[in-house]
């Protein structure tokens, strides 16, 4: 027999809403219809209000990997000087990209307990004049961690560098301002915080990115990951380079659209103080808090250490089996389990479900968990912050 569905705290795919089902579940029809195509335009417009830019906007079918991927055999030739921050297994995970491509790394890393400064970032940049191209993720989502991407954009753009963000787990959640922090390739996907379908890669390409891209002669052409045929054909056109998946773009629109209606101080808050409720819970639990700074705590997700003994695995099939609860285990960042705070999860009583789960799960495997204060914990977090 099938296993029921868990309740899911996890850091993504997230679950989706009622509206994006209903819209995926619409006629998918032909992708020429110019009904369709008024749709796709529509979604293009509207992931720029979320990306909060008026760059281009490049929608490529392919969960986020794909985008990234495109982004950087884009953008990357060989023996071109690159900046890869590595914080976390996301960022490490950009640097073996970039060696395979031929790129000339520059690695700023911090450990996975940490994030790199500004300052940190400003001396690697004066450090390296030739540097052309710099590749940061802004939520690490194993580590909890969130980038200082406003002062990083910035501090690229006077510098004449071009910077590429890894945005997946963060737009929808966080706030991401691409023209305001002057970061020129912003990559992310609905299906994180904005609570849509797995299945579509959302990039917003600054002119400055173009012409990057432009001095690239390896730059794909014809190809699934070609940025430049989505460029010439769709931005600049009216073709697709090739069939989009109506479904997907059905939902992500709906997505969109209910961050733009319920509007983006409202989402924030609400993700703002569901991790509250949850690093304030792990806390008085009598857990540690997997971040060493509280400011570089990303709002979307928590990391929480695991006590001596047990493993992420272990915690994590333990709470998934036993209470139906499924969290997210480490990811090669350390001994640590996660709860994610995103999109239909980041409302409401869902902090306090994961984290009853949590340590009831550390109790049944021999830890010390102080459950009932850390319950009180995060409801008295919640009620700071009603009708989140």
């Amino acid at each position: 027999m099938d296993r029921p569905a868990a309740f899911t705290v996890s850091t993504g795919p997230a679950i989706v809403s009622d509206r994006v089902r209903a819209a995926q579940g619409m006629q998918s029809g032909y992708h020429e219809d110019p009904a369709f195509k008024a749709r796709f335009r529509r979604l293009g417009d509207l992931v720029g209000q979320v990306l909060r830019t008026s760059n281009d906007i490049v929608l490529m079918q392919g969960e986020a990997v794909l985008g990234l991927e495109a982004a950087l055999v884009a953008a990357v030739r060989p023996g071109m000087k690159v900046i890869n921050v590595a914080s976390g297994p996301y960022g490490k995970g950009m640097g073996w990209w970039l060696d395979a491509m031929g790129a000339d790394i520059i690695e700023v890393e911090t450990g996975f307990r940490d994030v790199p400064t500004a300052e940190m970032i400003g001396a690697a940049l004066a450090a390296n004049p030739d540097v052309e191209l710099l590749c940061v993720v802004h939520v690490e989502t194993p580590c909890g961690t969130v980038a200082p991407i406003a002062e990083i954009g910035r501090l690229c753009r006077a510098a004449g560098v071009v910077s590429l963000v890894d945005a997946v787990a963060s737009v929808g959640g966080l706030d991401v301002r691409t023209d305001e922090w002057q970061l020129d390739i912003v990559v992310t996907a609905p299906e994180t915080c904005l609570g849509g379908p797995t299945g579509l890669s959302l990039i917003a390409v600054s002119p400055e990115a173009w012409a990057l891209v432009g001095r690239n002669p390896r730059a794909p052409r014809a190809s699934f990951l070609s940025m430049l045929d989505w460029k010439e054909k769709w931005i600049d056109g009216d073709a697709f380079p090739y069939t989009p998946s109506i479904a997907d773009v059905h939902g992500a629109l709906a997505a969109c659209e209910a961050f733009l209606e319920e509007g983006a101080d409202a989402v924030l808050a609400r993700h703002a103080a569901s991790g509250a409720a949850a690093r304030a819970g792990v806390r008085a639990m009598g857990l540690t808090l997997w971040a060493h700074q509280e400011s570089d705590m990303a709002d979307t997700v928590t990391a929480v250490e695991l006590p001596a003994g047990l493993t992420d695995a272990g915690v994590v099939a333990r709470v998934r089996e036993r209470y139906g609860v499924q969290l997210s285990a480490s990811e090669g960042a350390g001994n640590q389990v996660r709860i994610g705070h995103i999109g239909e999860t980041a409302r409401s009583l869902h902090p306090v479900v994961a984290l009853a789960a949590l340590g009831q799960g550390l109790r049944d495997l021999g830890a010390t968990v102080d459950i009932g204060t850390g319950l009180e914990a995060t409801l008295a977090a919640l009620s700071e912050r009603p009708n989140v």
